[in-house]
């Protein structure tokens, strides 16, 4: 099992990276929440499997450790704001310069 988390996780990096390096910038954003999905998957796999039980539970032996499960909730919605704000910018430059390409937008380099 850990073995293919840590595969899945890989993927969905290098699918990331793949996505932002490309010169479309609709694809560029795609790969930016790929990245911060892999993250956030990195990160709540590295503190899920402590303990026995799940973190709200009552139960008396081992309990998981909640501070990844709130460190990814947090990470969340963070990334959502953060592409909400990409999503914005997307919005005004294919708007303005009727291009999603990023070789085409002029202006972006003064």
């Amino acid at each position: 099992m850990n073995l293919l988390t840590s595969l899945a996780i890989g993927i969905l990096f290098a699918a990331g990276i793949y996505q932002i390096l490309r010169r479309n910038l609709i694809r560029a954003a795609i790969g930016l929440v790929l990245i911060s999905n892999a993250v956030n998957l990195f990160l709540f796999s590295a503190g899920a499997y402590t303990g026995i039980e799940a973190a709200y539970s009552t139960a008396t032996r081992q309990v998981s450790d909640p501070l990844p499960q709130a460190l990814v909730l947090t990470a969340i919605v963070i990334s959502m704001g953060g592409f909400a704000f990409v999503l914005s910018l997307l919005y005004v430059i294919s708007t303005r310069y009727k291009t999603s390409d990023s070789d085409e937008v002029k202006g972006l380099k003064n």
